[in-house]
């Protein structure tokens, strides 16, 4: 395997796909035709992206932001009580004030689905270890038995959602993103045959960091001794951003090399994967294949890395 650098996630019935600053979202629309939008984001080459850990904390917030503006554009298709808004027909004034209005939109659901995942994955848990003081004299074993607990939420969390039917055709989608990427960097040809028989694992899958994230929050969390509760909790959702930089690093170590250490810490993000990320079909396929090849000349990727697969 040779590191792309492309990367991507999974969008209602479609796939979105970044290489460096540009990024691509291809959509199978109702009437079955495949609709591709690109866009441009800040330079991945200022001072933020190469300062370690703090690139890693740059990068999950860009991420954020991308991710959640094109599932918006990708449900747009999707909405049953208005049509997308043509926005080619729109004044300069006009087109300005929408666009205003989709920032704030965003915006507003970011924060707010943050706030949610911090309340359910990282206060909820912590709020149930206090039970155990009770019982449990040692504060590193219960910010280890909290991560247990931490860990076990998510994961049920993500057999219940896998459940409903559109969320399995989401992760459908999210095993075509990896296929096209695990074909391209196994120097195959990014057809419909070579992206079907490729794996639907990926070590550089975002279910890969949010897991690494959990595990290095548990030794982290180990080492936060206030004896007040408010100001244990205040200090375990300051960390975060530095936990999330941390497990950018190793996300990045696992992407663009192959050692025994990577496979280690590797393990439990592509065994999760089993649970987010399905067979896609072949219709799903051509759309991360249009996606991919909207932002990334793979041919040439392949040309100048031959005998490097």
């Amino acid at each position: 395997m040779k590191y792309s650098g492309i990367g991507g996630q999974a969008v209602m019935e479609g796939v979105m796909m970044r290489n460096g600053s540009k990024y691509a979202v291809a959509v199978r629309k109702p009437d079955k035709e495949i609709a591709v939008e690109v866009k441009n984001t800040k330079d991945i080459n200022d001072i933020w992206h190469k300062i370690p850990i703090i690139r890693g904390v740059v990068s999950f917030i860009e991420s954020l932001t991308i991710g959640l503006s094109t599932l918006m554009y990708s449900a747009s298709f999707f909405e049953d009580e208005e049509e997308p808004v043509d926005k080619s027909k729109l004044s300069e004034q006009e087109l300005s004030k929408l666009e205003k209005k989709e920032k704030a939109e965003m915006g507003g659901i970011l924060v707010l689905s943050f706030v949610m995942a911090m309340g359910v994955f990282f206060a909820l848990p912590y709020f149930i270890s206090l039970a155990l003081n009770k019982f449990v004299t040692s504060q590193a074993l219960i910010a280890f038995i909290e991560g247990i607990i931490r860990i076990t939420i998510f994961i049920g969390y993500v057999v219940v959602i896998s459940r409903m039917e559109d969320i399995k055709r989401t992760f459908m989608y999210h095993g075509a993103e990896h296929k096209c990427i695990n074909c391209v960097e196994a120097g195959k040809p990014l057809t419909l045959e070579n992206v079907r028989s490729a794996t639907r694992f990926h070590k550089r899958c975002g279910t890969s960091f949010i897991f690494i994230v959990f595990i290095i929050s548990v030794f982290v969390f180990m080492f936060i001794s206030f004896d007040n509760v408010w100001l244990k909790l205040v200090a375990r959702l300051l960390l975060i951003p530095v936990i999330a930089g941390i497990s950018y690093e190793f996300i990045r170590l696992a992407g663009r090399y192959e050692n025994g250490f990577v496979e280690i810490i590797s393990k439990p993000g592509l065994w999760l994967q089993r649970l987010t990320v399905m067979e896609p079909e072949d219709d799903m396929i051509e759309v991360g294949i249009a996606s991919v090849e909207a932002v990334f000349d793979w041919k040439k990727f392949q040309e100048e890395n031959e005998g490097c697969f």
